[in-house]
């Protein structure tokens, strides 16, 4: 089963978007800032990774950064998800090393679908 870890210090953000990725036929793992998402992507096999970009701790460009350097996790596909949408924070998500960047609010019909492109550009 696809793996996806979903991390946003917003509880209601993270359980709507763990549910309706549940519902789509994903296993969800949630955390609720970027230190417990590190480690969460160190620790799990993960197929993808959700991150929100402001969150206590690590920030998702802090968390994406170290991902990309460690071995283990430098390929695991990343969707940043955050209410910065100004063209510099998208230019810094995609310089970071995210394969998606996904703007709030957003349509959680369109994150399971650029759940499933980004996993599916990953299989290639």
């Amino acid at each position: 089963m696809t793996t996806v870890l979903v991390a946003d210090d917003d509880a209601d953000i993270r359980e709507l978007v763990a549910f309706k990725l549940g519902q789509a036929g994903y296993q969800v793992v949630t955390a609720a800032d970027g230190v417990a998402a590190l480690e969460t992507a160190r620790t799990t096999a993960l197929d993808l990774a959700v991150l929100d970009l402001m969150m206590p701790g690590l920030s998702g460009l802090d968390v994406c950064a170290q991902l990309r350097l460690e071995e283990r996790t430098a390929s695991l596909p990343v969707i940043m998800l955050t209410a910065k949408a100004q063209e510099q924070d998208v230019a810094a998500g995609f310089a970071t090393g995210a394969d998606d960047y996904v703007v709030k609010p957003f349509s959680p019909r369109e994150l399971v679908s650029r759940v499933q492109a980004v996993l599916a550009r990953a299989q290639r």
